[in-house]
């Protein structure tokens, strides 16, 4: 059964850094799209940044040169270093994977939009 576990969340003040991880489980093949979405209080969720199986990147126009999105296939993880925070990138932090191919019990099958538990970011002034 896939997991996606996030973990590196926390408090910091504004200008502070913090690195997220995501680590999928199970028996897998292979891993499409990874990204990272947030949701602040009261705000529709949006998309922060994702990566391709190929090593594509892509920036919200907000976190642009302020985050890195990279990706270690060998451990099938996700992650998203943050620096420069500011308070208003206060949120909960998800983890996506669009598609992955991993045995169900019985099979290898492609699923699809997996998320991580989420992980709170908070960033004081």
């Amino acid at each position: 059964q896939v997991q996606l576990v996030e973990s590196g969340g926390g408090s910091v003040q504004a200008g502070g850094s913090l690195r997220l991880s995501c680590a999928a489980s199970g028996t897998i093949l292979s891993i499409n799209r990874m990204g990272w979405y947030r949701q602040a209080s009261g705000k529709q969720r949006e998309l922060v940044a994702d990566i391709t199986g190929g090593g594509i990147t892509t920036y919200s126009d907000s976190v642009e040169g302020r985050f890195t999105i990279s990706r270690d296939n060998a451990k099938k993880t996700v992650y998203l270093q943050m620096d420069s925070l500011k308070p208003e990138d206060t949120a909960v932090y998800y983890c996506n994977v669009d598609q992955i191919i991993a045995y169900d019990g019985r099979r290898y099958t492609t699923q699809f939009n997996y998320w991580g538990q989420g992980t709170q970011v908070t960033v004081s002034s």
